[in-house]
């Protein structure tokens, strides 16, 4: 097992070189749980929503990536423009345990009848556990491997902006604005590190944008992307094209540049819960190695309005 983490490591490296250097974990249905990425989200549907997604990276491989994220939302204050919230983004990764704990709060504008423009901010700790003793170390002697690193606390600060109305949203954010230390598998052996496999948080700026088409009475066509961009590394691309027939089944397909093709599938099992499906094949040459990537969500939304139940909001 020791010997499968330090391939994987290897493996990570030279991936993260050759592609996207990430730090922050990577979604597949990102248009149904941006809250994670940007603040500026909360309150702006109509009730309470609350969401759990898991992700399983590159199945197969052992100490692949693992996240799980919990969010929940809720407009607040008397003329209902604000929002709070609450999040959590935890992942396993080898030998690393993180994990992301923020309240995120937004101000809601409204620019026309339709249209509203709201600004966020997010803020928490970050939670770092690594244990050395699950590497297989070159040279055991290392000094840079002998003490486990055991909850490591970080602050976080994060900010955004979102833009929207019924059928449409552009986001602008970034997660966290503070340069911290966070696990990197790439560190791992850099002379500069002070602890091996720990280096400084990147910021990370993202960019969400969709849209709603009506494409008849009972077909919608949903087109949105994610454009994230991390300093010394290639833009991170995902585009996506998602139907939702009869107000009941979401199919789709997407695709991230230079890393994976994706298919979508959700439900709307019940006035407020939907389901959500997604599975990526890797473009890269780790497919070869793993068995792809899966992921499940799970969103429950408590509607104010009753007329929202029978046109829900497809982000």
């Amino acid at each position: 097992m020791k010997k499968i983490y330090f391939l994987l490591f290897m493996a990570c490296t030279l991936f993260s070189l050759k592609s996207n250097a990430q730090q922050d974990p990577q979604f597949t249905q990102y248009m149904y749980n941006p809250q994670t990425v940007n603040p500026a989200y909360v309150g702006s549907t109509d009730g309470a929503t609350f969401a759990l997604l898991y992700r399983t990276q590159w199945v197969g491989l052992e100490g692949a990536p693992n996240t799980g994220t919990f969010s929940a939302s809720t407009p607040i204050g008397a003329l209902g423009n604000m929002g709070l919230g609450f999040s959590v983004v935890s992942e396993s990764i080898g030998p690393a345990d993180e994990t992301n704990i923020n309240v995120d709060y937004a101000y809601h504008i409204n620019t026309s009848d339709v249209n509203r423009l709201s600004f966020g901010i997010k803020a928490g700790i970050d939670l770092l556990d690594v244990n050395f003793d699950e590497l297989q170390i070159a040279n055991p002697g290392d000094p840079r491997f002998q003490n486990n690193i055991d909850n490591r606390v970080e602050p976080q600060i994060g900010l955004g902006v979102f833009y929207y109305s019924d059928n449409y949203y552009v986001g602008l954010s970034t997660p966290n604005v503070l340069t911290t230390n966070h696990f990197d598998e790439s560190s791992i052996g850099d002379e500069d590190t002070q602890v091996s496999g720990v280096a400084s948080e990147s910021v990370h700026y993202f960019l969400t944008a969709g849209y709603v088409f009506d494409v008849s009475s009972d077909l919608k066509f949903k087109p949105a992307t994610l454009v994230k961009a991390v300093t010394g590394s290639p833009l991170q691309w995902d585009v996506s094209a998602n139907f939702l027939y009869n107000e009941k089944l979401t199919l789709g397909v997407a695709y991230r540049w230079s890393a994976a093709i994706s298919a979508l599938a959700g439900f709307q099992a019940s006035e407020g819960i939907f389901i959500g499906f997604g599975y990526d094949y890797q473009t890269t040459e780790i497919e070869a190695f793993s068995d792809g990537s899966y992921e499940v969500l799970l969103r429950y939304d408590i509607f104010k309005k009753p007329e929202r139940v029978l046109t829900p909001r497809f982000f």
